[in-house]
């Protein structure tokens, strides 16, 4: 429960920006292609550190690491409530993204302490907090912008920020069973990418996260647009108030856990990939009915989280030993994926309106549809690689 609790509050930080993109828009006299690269650059720097730093995990002490990342964190998050112009506000907003990563690598150390035939519903649970951390980002920056202005949101952040760091050093074990790898930093990154050479599993499932996140960010990144213009004409605490109906996608990240852990993962990632693509139906109702927003919002939500767990259960049995390597490397997937899909979204908007956002998405989850179709009797069952060797070049167990 303590690493859901983390994990929430650090990657809400990616989220917070949505339905604030207007005021902050405004405030900082930004053009509409500056308040897509809001959004944009902030999965950008989460990209990077997936790459850079989730590996880490694999080599350094994670409790040391979670702790270094939370306190810079708060230093960034205090750039972002401090800016004046739009280029502190990009780099703030770059550099959050980049320390945000602490969440992976929570991710990995809860699969580690997990026994094997319980990972899924460990990874589930530890999931779930993310998905009500992103939930609650939204709903906690649009009532607070609305309260206090944009900044305090970031300054609340930077503050609890700054005590999980604190909680988190005095209770994270000091010492871990598992020996850190004997691969030096530019040895781990290279083996990162040989994982994605030799691991097929590991790219089908990357493309699912990528096709699954950049459905997630279309709708996300450029909801708030038609819904703060006519006829809607929602204030910010209304908009992100709209999370908290996603909260489905949570009960979804504990039950995919569950039913990966009996042997379900490829029918769950169907089912889950169908509604993800239904969703869309509704959602291009978006201007003449809330109701049509609500339903498609719970389809989606629950369908992209369903996908998102089983990726990581599966992909992190391939090779425990190398867990930090395996979610961090997928999760650069995703966080391409959510960065097309931010900066498609609103600038199709801009240009063509609401129902070209929604055949976008549509387009993603449809992709990852053909894609699982296709696939689906062809990739072997990765449960049965849980107690694969270790990587090469690993310190032997």
């Amino acid at each position: 429960m303590l690493f859901a609790v983390a994990c929430g509050a650090a990657v809400a930080n990616v989220y917070f920006s949505q339905p604030l993109l207007v005021t902050m828009g405004h405030d900082l006299a930004l053009s509409p292609a500056l308040v897509g690269s809001v959004v944009t650059l902030t999965h950008v720097g989460y990209g990077l550190g997936l790459f850079f730093l989730v590996p880490l995990g694999d080599m350094a002490d994670r409790r040391r690491l979670i702790v270094a990342q939370l306190l810079l964190l708060v230093v960034a998050l205090a750039v972002v409530a401090a800016a004046h112009t739009a280029a502190i506000l990009l780099v703030g907003m770059a550099a959050m993204g980049l320390l945000a990563v602490v969440t992976q690598t929570l991710v990995a150390f809860a699969a580690s302490l997990a026994p094997p035939a319980g990972r899924g519903r460990a990874v589930g649970l530890v999931t779930s907090g993310v998905v009500i951390g992103i939930l609650l980002a939204r709903t906690a920056s649009g009532l607070m912008a609305d309260l206090a202005g944009w900044r305090s949101v970031y300054l609340a952040s930077a503050s609890l920020t700054a005590v999980l760091a604190l909680v988190l050093y005095r209770v994270l074990p000091r010492h871990s069973d598992a020996l850190p790898t004997a691969l030096r930093y530019g040895q781990l990154l290279r083996s990162t990418i040989t994982l994605f050479a030799r691991e097929r599993v590991l790219r089908l499932r990357a493309l699912f996260g990528l096709l699954i996140f950049a459905a997630f960010s279309t709708l996300w990144s450029s909801v708030a647009l038609p819904l703060s213009e006519a006829p809607h004409s929602l204030p910010h605490s209304a908009i992100g108030a709209l999370g908290l109906i996603g909260v489905v996608g949570a009960l979804a990240a504990t039950v995919a856990g569950r039913l990966n852990d009996r042997g379900l993962s490829r029918r769950t990632t169907g089912i889950a990939l169908a509604l993800l693509a239904a969703s869309w139906l509704p959602l291009a109702f978006t201007r003449s009915s809330l109701w049509a927003l609500v339903v498609g919002v719970i389809l989606l939500d629950l369908a992209v989280q369903a996908v998102h767990v089983t990726n990581q259960t599966l992909i992190y049995a391939l090779h425990p030993d190398a867990g930090s390597r395996l979610i961090g490397g997928y999760m650069v997937f995703y966080s391409i994926g959510s960065a097309t899909g931010a900066i498609a979204a609103t600038s199709l908007y801009r240009v063509a309106g609401w129902g070209a956002v929604c055949a976008l998405g549509a387009a993603f989850s449809c992709g990852g549809l053909v894609l699982w179709a296709f696939t689906r009797h062809s990739t072997p069952d990765p449960a049965a690689k849980a107690t694969s060797p270790s990587v090469p070049g690993d310190r032997p167990a």
